[in-house]
């Protein structure tokens, strides 16, 4: 086990700051003088992939072993940031093969990057190896996948963090304390969640041969073989609901994830969803470009929108949440919060994301960084590391992911079918609905096997 010091000397002034990570009393801590540096893994060598890895090499002492990617390309690139990166200067080992990599490596912890259709499979394996797992959101591509990898976890003792990092967003932590918490909004019973960005990506690339440096079948796994019409990297793939959930599924689940942990709410009693392609009909895309979606609780709706046309309702919060109370409403986004007291004589509270370019210059020049994200993402990365030391759940547990992720999923189901889902989480199923309970695994391609909750 690693002893952590905090280093006082970089806590940084405020209560957004102080507030960050409760669990070491300070922001923006070094840590100081570990027994060993994690051994660290990363599947999935993409974009967000070198990001999570490279927040966790800025903020803990950590050893990246090996690195598995079907892309040889983006794997040999990766390996050269991580070697520039990481303080020992070595290259990690290279894989194509993930269950190569888990087998010849002993790994404290595994990163896993890849396309949602991978996640269930890829993290479950993790766990089975002896790995602590962060793993990015959505968690899984249908909700017994998520059952299964919540057992998994549970089963093999293993802290498994999922990316939904606005739990670590400073100023969503200090709105969540100073406006949600002290009972500012009063009574809250309507909730709005939104998402408005031009990012269904939708064109007709011609089916072409496969280059010798990408491993199509193993990028494909047990998803469906679509003709291969380009690298899926990037944002491709996220356009087709064979490996993913479509718009709800990715940033749904980040602003549904955020309003659960504020409002501290668990599963929804029900939830209605519909939409489809209204606008953008031309091109291979498969995934709604409009779609509206309500979760029900006692008292309280939470209502999802998403459009990938047209503009978004206020240009200021084109993703984001607001929580509507009798006393006043709160406004969040990744980019910054807004409390509009009803009371005419109180106070308006706004706060700006927190920003780290002088402690972590190296951020000015990583290609595709999300700036505003990087600070939440090292907080999500040093809760992760506390969870492992305390074992202990941590802020984003593999729970909470699979309910805000199954939530969406069953948004699609109720879309798709034309009913309302009412899950029970106990017995698996949708309550009164066979053919909607069916749904809930997706079949897997040969000789891919689904996971099985009760036999992980």
């Amino acid at each position: 086990m690693h002893n952590f010091n905090i280093n006082r000397r970089r806590f940084l002034q405020g209560a957004t700051a102080t507030l960050a990570l409760s669990s070491f009393g300070a922001y923006g801590l070094d840590l100081i003088n570990p027994a060993n540096p994690h051994r660290v893994g990363l599947i999935g060598t993409g974009w967000y992939g070198k990001s999570d890895l490279f927040r966790l090499i800025q903020v803990a002492p950590v050893e990246v072993v090996a690195l598995c990617d079907p892309d040889k390309n983006q794997l040999a690139e990766a390996a050269k940031l991580v070697s520039e990166r990481q303080k020992s200067g070595k290259t990690p080992r290279l894989y194509g093969d993930y269950q190569k990599m888990l087998a010849e490596n002993e790994m404290d912890i595994v990163l896993i990057g890849t396309p949602d259709h991978w996640h269930a499979l890829q993290m479950i394996d993790a766990v089975k190896a002896g790995s602590h797992v962060y793993v990015q959101k959505p968690i899984s591509v249908d909700v017994i996948e998520g059952e299964a990898m919540v057992a998994a976890a549970r089963k093999y003792k293993k802290v498994v963090q999922v990316g939904t990092q606005r739990k670590s967003t400073p100023h969503l932590i200090d709105a969540k304390k100073n406006i949600v918490d002290a009972g500012l909004l009063g009574k809250i019973s309507h909730v709005d969640m939104c998402c408005y960005f031009h990012m269904r990506a939708n064109g007709n690339p011609p089916v072409q041969e496969v280059p010798a440096f990408f491993d199509y079948n193993t990028w494909t796994g047990p998803a469906p073989m679509r003709p291969y019409d380009g690298l899926p990297h990037i944002r491709w793939w996220r356009t087709f609901m064979e490996y993913g959930n479509g718009i709800t599924g990715d940033m749904c689940v980040h602003m549904f994830d955020t309003v659960r942990w504020m409002l501290g709410l668990g599963w929804p009693k029900r939830i209605t969803s519909t939409g489809g392609i209204y606008v953008q009909e031309g091109g291979k895309s498969n995934i709604s470009d409009t779609q509206s979606a309500t979760f029900e609780y006692d008292d309280l709706n939470c209502v999802w929108q998403h459009r990938s046309w047209g503009a978004p309702t206020n240009p200021e919060y084109p993703w984001s949440f607001t929580l509507y109370g009798d006393k006043g409403t709160l406004w969040g986004s990744t980019m910054q919060y807004d409390f509009i007291p009803m009371d005419k004589d109180a106070k308006r509270i706004h706060k700006d994301v927190v920003y780290e370019k002088e402690m972590y210059p190296e951020d000015l020049t990583e290609e595709r960084i999300e700036l505003n994200a990087a600070p939440a993402t090292r907080l999500h990365m040093l809760d992760f590391l506390s969870a492992i030391e305390k074992s202990s759940r941590p802020i984003a547990d593999i729970e909470e992911g699979h309910i805000s992720t199954s939530s969406c999923i069953l948004a699609n189901l109720s879309m798709v079918t034309g009913r309302p889902m009412v899950y029970d989480p106990k017995k698996r199923v949708v309550v009164g609905d066979q053919v909607a309970t069916d749904l809930l695994t997706r079949p897997y391609r040969q000789p891919y096997k689904h996971p099985d909750p009760n036999r992980v």
